[in-house]
């Protein structure tokens, strides 16, 4: 038979004194007479009670557990991204002692926040309410991979603008002119803000994009397999010399439907990502990309997020990292048109 778990009030009954007694010596509130901290303390040790230490947090006004809300989308857990933010996410945790609840959400229903110290959202996908309901109960908030102008909130995210434009840029300077795009989910932030850059940096450089050459995706593989099919369909005079694939994963799915097809990565068509996923280096050729520091944003934010709740930082925290060019085997200058 299993022994009995020993409760709070159970050392109140040995130690002859209240609940609320019993509470504020475990708490260490300094008003206690000393004469009951040595009977609770006595009891305590007695009685071998181990204190519910959610409801310590409760009692003390501190609270170590940090939320981390994710909208959920197919594939998740299979995901560079995910997983980036997520290990990044834990090892701050680990690092500063703090719990860390995670939540997957659809945007739709309102979260529990009397258990968090904090909140981290990742983007911001149908689920700004959620976002606007934990500032107004001045829960402490940083938003992750996504810059935001119209709240009062901590960020921290990547220059997608410019990562889209040096992506551009780079294939220009190798002599493509014949380039193509498979743009992210165009409903993120992220998503959008690469593809315009990269729009805009073709623009200034006076390189035509016809419509035929930008494929809406989804950061899927199956997506990308979709637009690789149909870039790698065009007569040889009019396709693509160089495609830009706005995730890596989509980047390896052109190249793994170009070897299917006959068609050489990079003699045929230069190949460029986004993220500089490990896998990247590891394919039948390791791929030229864009990479942004999802571990460093990720576990940078929780540090700044912990100075809020503490108290060391008063002023919002807004930053906004810099995506850096990789260059590998994919992408080489263009010999032929």
């Amino acid at each position: 038979m299993a022994s009995k778990r020993i409760s709070i009030k159970d050392v109140a009954r040995r130690a002859k004194v209240s609940i609320t007694t019993v509470s504020r010596v475990i708490n260490k509130f300094p008003s206690v007479d000393p004469v009951n901290v040595k009977r609770v303390e006595k009891a305590v040790l007695e009685l071998k009670y181990r204190p519910n230490m959610s409801a310590r947090r409760l009692v003390s006004g501190a609270n170590n557990a940090i939320g981390l809300v994710m909208p959920g989308y197919p594939g998740i857990f299979h995901s560079f991204f995910a997983i980036e933010i997520i290990r990044g996410i834990g090892h701050a945790c680990e690092s500063l002692r703090l719990d860390m609840v995670f939540h997957i959400t659809d945007g739709h229903n309102a979260l529990d926040n009397s258990c968090l110290g904090g909140i981290v959202f990742v983007d911001i996908i149908e689920n700004r309410k959620q976002v606007e309901q934990a500032l107004e109960q001045n829960v402490p908030c940083l938003i992750i991979n996504n810059v935001v102008h119209d709240l009062d909130v901590s960020y921290i995210g990547i220059d997608n603008v410019k990562g889209g434009k040096v992506a551009a840029e780079y294939l220009v300077n190798l002599g493509h002119r014949r380039i193509a795009t498979i743009t992210g989910n165009l409903n993120t932030q992220a998503g959008f803000d690469r593809f315009d850059g990269f729009m805009k940096e073709l623009d200034e450089q006076r390189v035509d994009v016809p419509k035929a050459y930008v494929f809406r995706g989804d950061y899927s593989r199956r997506s990308a397999r979709q637009a690789a099919e149909y870039f790698f369909s065009m007569e040889a005079g009019s396709r693509p010399t160089a495609i830009f694939a706005q995730s890596d994963d989509m980047a390896l799915e052109v190249i793994a439907v170009a070897y299917e097809m006959g068609i050489r990565v990079p003699e045929d068509v230069s190949v460029i990502g986004f993220d500089d996923n490990p896998q990247a280096i590891y394919g039948p050729i390791a791929l030229t990309t864009i990479r942004q520091p999802l571990f460093e944003m990720a576990e940078k934010g929780v540090h700044m997020l912990h100075e809020l709740i503490t108290g060391k930082r008063e002023e919002k925290f807004k930053s906004a990292l810099q995506p850096e060019l990789v260059v590998r085997d994919s992408c080489i200058p263009l010999t032929h048109s």
